[in-house]
């Protein structure tokens, strides 16, 4: 006899769930931002959530963009934004900021190494 069937769709999980209803993060945060587990976020991790341990996991001695993150996950980037905005907040992630002097071409530049990567994944 056959296991316990699995539903083909998977587990799905509204986006508004994993944010308890948030769209609007708490500081606005760039695709191309750069984030880095700090020591609290690793003591914090597991009793943060699932999403949240992901994501410490994640950026736990390597640095990844916003949107890395978000791709990971397999979640909208606007979730991830806000999960983000959060741990940021809470101490639990450094975020590395591309340089307000820098102009529009070295920003689409960056972009656009962001998006190879993404493709690459």
């Amino acid at each position: 006899m056959d296991g316990p069937r699995q539903d083909p769709r998977g587990q799905l999980i509204r986006p508004y769930a994993v944010t308890r209803g948030r769209t609007e993060p708490t500081r606005d945060i760039a695709i191309e931002a750069v984030l880095v587990t700090t020591p609290q976020g690793r003591q914090e991790a597991a009793f943060a959530g699932r999403d949240k341990h992901m994501i410490a996991d994640l950026c736990d001695g390597r640095a990844l963009s916003l949107a890395e993150i978000a791709s990971h996950l397999r979640v909208p980037l606007g979730v991830a934004r806000v999960l983000v905005a959060d741990m940021t907040g809470e101490g639990m992630l450094t975020l590395h900021e591309t340089s307000a002097t820098e102009g529009y071409e070295e920003r689409m530049e960056l972009l656009e190494r962001v998006l190879s990567g993404l493709r690459k994944l």
